[in-house]
């Protein structure tokens, strides 16, 4: 991690719909990462009990918490110990130099006490907006960490609405007979009156000259707080904790950098809405290692900031190291999007593991966000039961989950060109090799725009077993090579639909009455070589109106 880099010159610029941007000045590779500077703190202990702290369950213990890391950050920084026990507190405010350290089988139970979260300007999906205070928090400060062996549980079962979908009948019946209240249409429970109003308004949040504080009290209970958000923060190190159970995001770092996150454990139930285990937002210099995320919705998800406000931002999220990290249930393992109107670059994944999530590697945009997402690395990927695509670009996405619950209807989308503007999103420079899924609805699906294409990507040594094989709609340099499929014969192995320059070299597939289908007018320079055409396999097909020479199999 701490090699000295080597520094590649390329001070080019290059013209994105208009606007001039400038590239990377540092090209990264995986023999060349980022550096990410770590936290160092003192080693002096105090103890929470010195300050009053009781374990009990009972006694509210923000006052004596926040009391022993004042005291320890005014002392030049140490380590604050949370014993084992159970400690009830409010929401923690972090300070520079100091480490909040938890003993084995200590747990630091968040209150389920609105009242102690007071409504604070916040940040939420990429946007300005009010909410709750977090649990745990911190505002530019610099060398903190959360390390031990301990449980940070954050009472979200008090804050979050629950879909009746997604519940057994028994467990909608409990849930319900709690108290809260029920939607007109009886699918969604929420836990107050001010939740449920909240629901009927767009962006209750908001931050808006037009609103009073009156306004956003009568629906606070709707705006639920992450569990953790350090805000332009520098050096921060969370290490072997348990966080579980976030009101909404468990762990979200915010314009910040430095960070690194390393053996820890994020949990939430698989229904928790917008229950995210890692959302890095416009950071910079990220290391991720040995952690384990089993959450409600994406698991590691890269973001920064939404449409124009997150144009404005201008902060793209870069040089971030992922590795050695499993995720089980969660909409995607690792995900990029759709709040990155600030852009990404320079992320690195790799040796980790997907189970049962609905997708693998997740990543979304669509039309109003802008931004540019390149140079995106991914290898040594291994994935089991992926309920959707394993692997997935998506330029409509549409905020809903990415699995259609029983008898949920989607509409199709609506394919027209529209001119490109700011607000036009670029996925571009993607490298992806070595990837094993044994089982997902779909081996890869690439969806970009008919004004911007989903460009430059590149997969080496694929072997997936899937029901689909691979769909690509408005694709522009795409390269598959040594690609291993087992998908369903009566589906088409490939199927591309106003795809350009794209080649296909060593593709190896157990069975398939179709091998292409080519559809599309602009499908151009599409080539196939090392592939066997199998008796009682039809090489190609063609839609209606495409060129018979927009495929050439060598």
């Amino acid at each position: 991690m701490n090699k000295c880099l080597t520094l590649f010159a390329s001070f080019s610029l290059f013209v994105v719909f208009g606007l001039k941007a400038q590239q990377s000045e540092i090209k990264y590779s995986f023999d060349n990462l980022p550096v990410v500077k770590e936290t160092v703190f003192k080693k002096d202990t105090i103890s929470i009990e010195k300050f009053g702290a009781i374990n009990d369950g009972i006694t509210l213990n923000t006052k004596s918490i926040n009391a022993a890391i004042v005291a320890a950050h005014k002392n030049g920084g140490g380590v604050v110990l949370i014993p084992k026990g159970v400690w009830l507190t409010g929401p923690i405010e972090l300070k520079s130099n100091v480490n909040l350290h938890l003993a084995k089988n200590a747990l630091l139970q968040f209150s389920k006490d609105f009242d102690q979260y007071p409504l604070v300007q916040s940040n939420w999906e990429g946007l300005p907006q009010m909410r709750n205070q977090s649990p745990i928090w911190a505002n530019g400060e610099t060398n903190i960490g959360i390390t031990g062996y301990g449980i940070i549980d954050g009472a979200g079962e008090a804050w979050r609405m629950v879909k009746k979908d997604k519940l057994t009948e028994s467990q909608w019946k409990k849930l319900v007979a709690s108290g809260g209240r029920v939607d007109e249409a009886k699918r969604i429970w929420y836990p107050s009156e001010k939740s449920f109003k909240g629901s009927l308004s767009k962006d209750p949040g908001l931050i808006s000259t037009n609103k009073t504080a009156a306004d956003y009290e009568a629906v606070k209970d709707f705006l639920r707080p992450n569990l953790l958000v350090f805000n332009r923060c520098k050096q921060i190190l969370l290490e072997g904790v348990t966080f579980q159970n976030s009101p909404a995001w468990n762990l979200h770092p915010l314009m910040s950098e430095d960070i690194v996150v390393r053996n820890v454990y994020v949990k939430n139930p698989w229904y928790a809405q917008n229950g995210d285990g890692l959302d890095i937002e416009s950071c910079k210099n990220v290391l991720v290692e040995g952690s384990t995320f089993d959450v409600g919705d994406d698991g590691i998800c890269i973001k920064s900031g939404r449409d124009a406000a997150g144009r404005e931002r201008g902060m793209p999220t870069e040089n971030v190291i992922i590795r050695n990290s499993t995720v089980y249930h969660a909409h995607g393992g690792f995900v990029i999007g759709s709040e990155m109107s600030g852009g990404a670059k320079n992320i690195f994944v790799s040796d980790c593991t997907f189970i049962g999530t609905d997708i693998g590697l997740r990543f979304k945009t669509t039309r109003g966000r802008g931004g540019v997402v390149e140079n995106i690395h991914a290898k040594n990927i291994y994935m089991k039961d992926i309920a959707g695509e394993a692997i997935l670009f998506d330029m409509y996405y549409a905020a809903v989950d990415p699995i259609p619950l029983t008898g949920q209807k989607r509409a199709q989308v609506q394919v027209k060109l529209l001119p490109v503007t700011a607000e036009t999103p670029v996925f571009r420079n993607f490298h992806i090799s070595h990837v094993v899924c044994d089982g997902a609805e779909k081996a890869v699906f690439v969806r970009g725009l008919p004004e911007m294409s989903i460009s430059d990507l590149y997969f080496d040594n694929l072997t997936i077993k899937a029901t689909e094989g691979i769909d690509i709609q408005e694709g522009r340099n795409i390269q598959f090579s040594n690609i291993n499929l087992v998908v369903d014969e009566a589906n088409p192995l490939v199927s591309v639909m106003n795809g350009k320059d794209i080649q296909f070299k060593g593709v190896n597939y157990d069975a398939a009455k179709v091998l292409f289908h080519v559809g599309g007018a602009n499908s151009k320079n599409i080539t196939a070589q090392g592939i066997n055409v199998k008796p009682g396999t039809t090489a190609v097909t063609y839609q209606e109106g495409t060129s018979s020479k927009s495929l050439r199999i060598k």
